[in-house]
């Protein structure tokens, strides 16, 4: 049993050294950026927070051949020694930016957006409907037929001029605030 403990806590180290392999630095927009893998080629050095092992940049390995090839020298120009600097052409060129997650975050913001209509469609909906009911109503008040209205004990009582006017200035405040 204790064996089996000591090679469980082994084994457990082990991972965690595995999780020290990692790359961390700021991309072009000041986000820290983890990665199992180096930053792109256009990340400067000085914004690489984080390697692993303490192991140079692939970078600064292939600028070292490059400082040894002496440029500048009477029989190389000096584009051919700094042509060891330049990754080759057939390589992929990686940018740091992940497309899934870029897609991904503009189907979010779309489907945001396509919710935001929705829902501004929604509200005008509900002012045009405000709004249809309140001018029918000020017609109605404006009319000057007996109007009447269930009180508070559910009795229909006649709305005599005051309660005409109060009615009529209610309803032109929801034309107002809803007919624009």
């Amino acid at each position: 049993m204790r064996t089996q403990k000591l090679l469980l806590l082994a084994l457990g180290c082990a991972w965690a050294l595995a999780a020290s392999a990692q790359w961390q630095w700021l991309d072009k927009d000041g986000r820290k950026v983890f990665s199992d893998r180096a930053p792109p080629l256009d990340i400067p050095e000085q914004s690489i927070l984080k390697q692993p092992g303490g192991r140079p940049p692939p970078r600064a390995a292939a600028a070292a051949p490059a400082a040894a090839a002496a440029p500048g020298s009477a029989d190389q120009p000096a584009a051919v020694a700094a042509a060891p600097a330049k990754a080759p052409a057939s390589a992929p060129k990686l940018s740091g930016v992940d497309k899934d997650l870029e897609q991904k975050k503009k189907q979010a913001e779309e489907a945001e957006a396509a919710k935001q209509r929705a829902e501004d469609q929604k509200i005008a909906k509900a002012r045009a409907e405000n709004c249809a009911r309140a001018k029918t109503g000020k017609t109605t008040m404006d009319s000057g037929i007996r109007v009447s209205r269930a009180n508070a004990k559910g009795e229909l009582e006649i709305m005599d001029e005051a309660a005409r006017a109060s009615e009529t200035k209610r309803l032109q405040g929801i034309i107002d605030s809803d007919c624009k």
